[in-house]
C-alpha cells in the first residue's frame, strides 16, 4: 500500500511538474515525426496481464516500394535517438503509473511475444508490477545480456523494499544525467530475445 501511495504521489507530481516539457516534446514529435504523437503498445504487466503502455513516438512511418514499413533502424531518426537517449520518450509512462498499470520501480515491461519464451525463472520478473525504471536499468541497461537483465530483475523481486526503490530512483537520475548504459549498441536496436532454458 505504501508503494502504491508513493507511485501516485510521484507520478502525479511528475506529470504536473513536467507538463510544460511534455507539451514541448509533443509539439516537436508532431512536427518532426508526424502523428500520432504517442506510441501505445500492449505490454505484459503484473502476472502477465496485458496493459497499454504509453510513450512518445520515436520512429517515422516510412515505407518501402512494397508498401511495407522500413526496418526500425531506418525509421529511427536522430531526433528519435535523442528522445531515447535522454529517456524523454518514456516520460508519458508516468500515466501508466498513476492509473496503476505500472510502478515507478520494477522490471521493465518487455514485449508480449516474449512471455511464452520465458523460463520459469525468467517469468518471476512478472510477480511484481513492471516499472519505469528498475534494478537492471541502473546496473547496465542496454549493455547487459538478456540473462544478466533477467537475473537482476528476479533479484529485485526477491529483495524489493521501499529503501531499495528509493536507491534505484536516485541512481536513475544520476544514470540519465551521465547518459551511461542507455545506448550501448550505437545505431542499432536492442537484440531480439529468443528465449532460453538455462534457468
Amino acid at each position: 500500500m505504501f508503494k502504491r501511495a508513493f507511485d501516485i504521489v510521484f507520478s502525479a507530481g511528475w506529470l504536473i511538474g513536467f507538463s510544460p516539457l511534455l507539451l514541448v516534446v509533443a509539439i516537436l514529435v508532431r512536427l518532426k515525426l508526424g502523428s500520432p504523437v504517442l506510441f501505445i503498445q500492449e505490454r505484459p504487466g503484473h502476472r502477465a496481464k496485458p496493459f497499454r503502455m504509453v510513450k512518445f513516438r520515436t520512429m517515422t512511418d516510412e515505407r518501402g516500394s512494397d508498401g511495407e514499413l522500413l526496418p526500425d533502424e531506418q525509421r529511427l531518426t536522430s531526433f528519435g535517438k535523442f528522445l531515447r537517449s535522454s529517456t524523454l520518450d518514456e516520460f508519458p509512462e508516468m500515466w501508466n503509473v498513476l492509473v496503476g498499470d505500472m510502478s515507478v520501480v520494477g522490471p521493465r515491461p518487455l514485449l508480449m511475444r516474449y512471455v511464452s519464451r520465458y523460463s520459469p525463472f525468467q517469468a518471476r520478473r512478472m510477480e511484481v508490477k513492471p516499472g519505469v525504471t528498475g534494478w537492471a536499468q541502473v546496473n547496465g541497461r542496454n549493455s547487459l545480456t538478456w540473462e544478466e537483465k533477467f537475473a537482476l530483475d528476479v533479484w529485485y523481486v526477491d529483495h524489493r523494499s521501499f529503501w531499495l526503490d528509493m536507491k534505484i530512483v536516485v541512481m536513475t537520475f544520476f544514470k540519465v544525467f551521465a547518459r551511461t548504459g542507455i545506448n550501448a549498441r550505437e545505431g542499432k536496436m536492442v537484440e531480439e530475445f529468443r528465449g532460453n532454458t538455462k534457468n
